[in-house]
């Protein structure tokens, strides 16, 4: 009784297992597939993910690298150049000023034109009669102002003219006081290379003495050298005094005269004091003709602030 029970036992149990499993084979399929399903979908996301990541974005290390490339390039090309690096940047920068120059011009030039552009339409819109007319007011105002100055100014004026104080009679007598005159005459030798000077006489001379005369004599030199002078006698009271005395210069080239000054100095002769200068006469040979007798009257000068005593 006991066997037959334990096969009916296990026959059932291999019946209920034979039900179970189709029921088992749908349950592992469903569960089997979409945990595959969500497998598949997870590496799609896995590899969306990496494809981002691997994208071509500039990194620090890069910047650097780029940086770094970009030196040796420009260190290379300035010693190919034969030239320092900071000369080579110089240069660089030069020619960037420079550009920045010229826009800076162009755009500048073209400013003007503009504004010049708009005067010139401004200066259209004005009316010309107008101006005209502003301007005949004017000079009718400025015309206006100038008789009434004259008016207000000239009765000053002539009372000015009347109140002023007429010049001393002395002092113009002083100022018009003539120092007389020389009469001399000049003969050069073109083949001693020699000039003759002649004193002949002078005449109306001041009277510097107390007895209303004067002792005159002349002395003859040379400027700017005055390496050698002559003197004339002395000619007691009087002031027509007659020379004729003759003095010459020797060894004096042609050439050497033109660059030459002929100077007759009068002087008044005092016994016990300095001699006082009465005037002089200056004769520059380069405006005269040597190669002809000069005989001429000159007058006297005077030689304040020269030293007038000897």
């Amino acid at each position: 009784m006991a066997p037959k029970a334990q096969m009916w036992k296990r026959e059932a149990a291999a019946e209920e297992a034979a039900e179970a499993a189709p029921e088992l084979t749908t349950l592992a399929t469903h569960i089997f597939g979409h945990k595959h399903h969500k497998h598949t979908t997870t590496t799609e996301a896995d590899f969306e993910v990496e494809d981002t990541s691997t994208a071509p974005t500039p990194t620090k290390g890069e910047a650097e690298k780029m940086g770094e490339q970009a030196v040796e390039m420009a260190t290379k090309f300035a010693h190919d150049m034969g030239i320092p690096t900071w000369g080579l940047v110089a240069i660089l920068i030069g020619v960037g000023v420079v550009i920045l120059g010229i826009c800076f011009c162009c755009i500048r030039r073209c400013f003007r034109k503009r504004r010049s552009k708009d005067g010139k339409k401004g200066m259209k819109g004005v009316d010309l009669k107008s101006v005209q007319l502003l301007g005949s007011a004017y000079k009718e105002k400025v015309m206006l102002l100038g008789v009434m100055l004259k008016i207000t100014v000239q009765p000053d004026m002539e009372e000015l003219t009347e109140n002023a104080e007429e010049p001393d009679e002395g002092e113009s007598k002083q100022s018009e006081q003539k120092l007389g005159k020389l009469n001399y005459k000049l003969e050069y030798d073109f083949n001693s290379n020699s000039l003759a000077v002649t004193v002949n006489q002078a005449e109306e001379l001041p009277a510097l003495d107390m007895g209303g005369t004067s002792d005159p004599y002349v002395k003859v030199y040379l400027l700017p050298d005055k390496k050698k002078k002559f003197e004339t006698k002395v000619h007691r009271k009087t002031l027509n005094p007659v020379f004729n005395e003759t003095f010459v210069f020797k060894s004096l080239p042609y050439a050497d005269a033109m660059n030459k000054t002929l100077v007759f100095a009068i002087f008044d002769f005092d016994r016990f004091s300095k001699h006082d200068q009465i005037g002089e006469v200056k004769v520059p040979l380069c405006q005269i003709d040597l190669a002809q007798t000069i005989e001429e009257w000159r007058e006297l000068q005077s030689v304040e602030g020269e030293g007038g005593q000897v």
